[in-house]
């Protein structure tokens, strides 16, 4: 029998959702600490650059997770030739797309869009209007 992982609980992906979007508020923070106050600079570019490295590799564990049930039941090959799948496939099936609706990843593609467009703007205000 093959190892079909779990979904994490729900106060899981929302303690690495809201890291990630700590980490990118500090990233895109920088930009406005530069003109504020440079000291503070390297402090939070240090605090997102390790924020960003513990959200990835989580990210990477369950992207890695789910594709290797993908390839390990043949999922894909058998949906497209319309083939019964076993109870245990589904299960499989079901976790991977369970794990696909429940992440947070959308919210925090977004999230990061919208925050670099505003460091932006927030960098080319405070470098026209600024000291």
């Amino acid at each position: 029998m093959k190892h079909i992982p779990h979904v994490f609980p729900p106060w899981i992906i929302n303690l690495f959702f809201a890291l990630g979007l700590v980490s990118a508020f500090a990233f895109r923070s920088i930009i406005v600490f530069e003109h504020v106050n440079p000291v503070l600079v390297r402090p939070i570019w240090y605090f997102a650059v390790v924020g960003y490295i513990f959200f990835f590799i989580y990210r990477y564990s369950i992207s890695r997770k789910r594709r290797a049930v993908i390839i390990e039941y043949n999922l894909i090959e058998k949906i497209e030739k319309r083939e019964d799948l076993t109870d245990e496939e589904r299960e499989a099936a079901v976790y991977s797309l369970s794990s696909l609706v429940k992440s947070r990843e959308i919210f925090n593609y977004l999230f990061i869009s919208i925050l670099s467009v505003l460091a932006i703007a927030a960098d080319i205000v405070l470098s026209l209007y600024g000291k």
